[in-house]
């Protein structure tokens, strides 16, 4: 079973979400949740709520389909950040002139997914 969540056009730099989302990759999702709350970046606190709206997607879907579901069992499969719309700004500089200041977004979006047991077979 797999869920995802993604959050689009958040007002952070990428290559700084990027380094959050780096931490993740692959963890748990409990484990995933409690390295992100205690990360100093900024970026953290979007790169949480678009995790834990991965997990409780996931919990929805086992409850529609009617699957055992257990949270503890959720691993990051994939995380990405892309690039979103850049907002373009201009700062006034002296004798007339003007430097452009670019605002940049970003589209994080996260998979979870629960391991497939094999029974035993190898």
């Amino acid at each position: 079973m797999e869920a995802r969540a993604q959050a689009r056009g958040v007002r952070v730099t990428p290559m700084k979400a990027r380094r959050v989302v780096n931490l993740i990759r692959g963890k748990q999702a409990t484990e995933a949740l409690a390295v992100l709350q205690f990360a100093p970046q900024s970026a953290s606190e979007p790169v949480y709520k678009v995790l834990a709206s991965a997990i409780a997607n996931a919990r929805q879907k086992a409850e529609r389909e009617s699957l055992p579901f257990d949270e503890r069992a959720l691993v990051v499969t994939t995380a990405y950040v892309d690039e979103g719309p850049t907002m373009k700004r201009f700062q006034p500089r002296a004798q007339g002139r003007a430097y452009r200041i670019n605002k940049r977004t970003s589209h994080i979006t996260v998979h979870v997914s629960q391991p497939e047991t094999n029974g035993g077979v190898r």
